[in-house]
């Protein structure tokens, strides 16, 4: 919605008096156009209700609320389809629980056309539902702190900026960002606070493209040698080297390109043996090891062992 609606239609309500419709013409027109949007005019009413409402309960709050509006080709019509509410609500929800850092869930309360714009709330349980003094409610939900920060990550990718900070919501981020690309929808997210405020993000195609190439990764090689017990042996050519005798003690698979040269080797679970292998880590833009893997390369002089007591 722009400035010019709202004058429009009082000029159409004016319309059968010639001399009013004039003089709220000539009004409307000083006053100039402004660019506003249907989110801020809607943050507007809230403040003032909350405004209000504070006048006779100055802690007063007002319900928060998620409004996801997805745009595309297909979603016009303002309807949700399933496959859509599949890819998209769950990953969501956890993506905002993942920026809260701590569960959050979401219930759907309506849908509506402008595109398709899903509503939806936090769920409160039962003990936040009976407060009834405003002093005892938390001044930032988790669902608030987590779609705050949400917001700015959103913000950083359509802009192409560093998102390091962010990294721990990268796969979480990236899941939905790969949903809304299999249906070409553009996401927009929209937050009314409890507090009047209002925060709003996109994800449009820019963001998930500079997603994707962030994606990309680069192999990071070193030898190391592994040394301890074999656990484990599998025809295909891999062996579970463990590296002590507690539970805990780190274990390797480590794979033989070559299945026949440990064939050859004729090794038995139990034996010691010393390695040398290739430990190759595929890394992201972020430096997030995405995988890694351990590729013999040949034997390794075994290692004497430490001294238990100090050499006089």
């Amino acid at each position: 919605m722009t400035g010019d609606s709202w004058r429009e239609r009082r000029r159409a309500l004016l319309g059968g008096d010639q001399a009013e419709s004039q003089r709220a013409a000539r009004l409307l027109d000083a006053w100039g156009t402004e660019e506003r949007h249907d989110e801020e005019i809607e943050a507007e009413h809230r403040a003032s209700r909350l405004a209000a409402a504070r006048e006779y309960a100055p802690d007063a709050l007002l319900e928060e609320e998620l409004q996801l509006r997805l745009t595309g080709p297909d979603a016009d019509g303002g309807a949700l389809r399933f496959q859509w509410g599949d890819a998209l609500l769950e990953p969501v929800e956890h993506l905002v629980s993942v920026a809260a850092g701590t569960p959050v869930q979401l219930e759907l309360t309506g849908i509506s056309a402008g595109s398709t714009v899903v509503h939806a709330r936090p769920v409160t349980t039962p003990v936040e539902s009976a407060r009834t003094d405003a002093l005892d409610a938390p001044p930032t939900s988790a669902a608030a702190t987590g779609i705050g920060t949400l917001t700015m990550l959103l913000d950083a990718l359509e802009s192409e900026r560093d998102i390091r900070e962010w990294a721990k919501l990268f796969d979480a981020v990236e899941t939905v960002s790969r949903a809304l690309s299999r249906y070409a929808l553009d996401l927009g997210v929209t937050w009314y606070g409890a507090d009047g405020s209002l925060r709003r993000a996109r994800l449009t195609e820019q963001g998930r493209s500079y997603v994707k190439r962030l994606r990309e990764t680069r192999d990071r090689d070193q030898e190391i040698t592994i040394s301890g017990r074999i656990t484990e042996l599998r025809e295909s050519g891999m062996v579970k080297v463990k590296t002590g005798t507690a539970k805990n003690a780190p274990a390797y698979d480590v794979r033989f390109e070559e299945p026949d040269e440990l064939l050859r080797m004729r090794p038995g679970l139990g034996d010691n043996v010393h390695f040398r292998v290739r430990f190759r880590q595929q890394l992201d833009s972020m430096g997030i090891a995405r995988s890694t893997e351990y590729t013999y390369v040949g034997p390794a002089a075994e290692q004497p062992p430490l001294p238990l007591e100090p050499s006089p």
